[in-house]
């Protein structure tokens, strides 16, 4: 008595080499996918960092104004920016209350963020 062999079925031979092609393709997809999602974090990033130094150059400047740091309010508000990544754009005094504006590169474009800073309640 003989015994037959099983043996696997075979894919036909149209279907070859699919997965490859299948595989090249999921890899081109996570790397476009990829080359969208980057500048997007990065500029957000970006964003994030502009918005922090605007607050610090802000509460630096306040602080000069109301003596609790010697030097320039502005010249101030320069430097804490400038320590933050960002580069002082405008600086405004007004009683005891600073507002500055600060900008960030990111890729080619320039990000800008502003912040304020002063007594609680104080309106001009």
């Amino acid at each position: 008595m003989t015994s037959a062999a099983w043996t696997a079925p075979r894919a036909p031979s149209g279907e070859r080499g699919a997965a490859s092609v299948l595989a090249v393709g999921i890899v081109g997809a996570t790397v476009a996918l990829a080359a969208m999602v980057l500048p997007v974090t990065a500029a957000f990033a970006a964003s994030q960092r502009a918005a922090g130094a605007a607050d610090a150059a802000a509460l630096a400047a306040a602080d000069a104004l109301s003596g609790a740091v010697p030097g320039l309010p502005c010249d101030l508000a320069g430097r804490i920016a400038a320590r933050n990544g960002a580069a002082l754009a405008s600086c405004e005094t007004g009683g005891p209350v600073a507002s500055v504006t600060v900008t960030v590169p990111s890729f080619a474009v320039e990000l800008r963020a502003g912040a304020r800073a002063g007594p609680p309640g104080w309106h001009p």
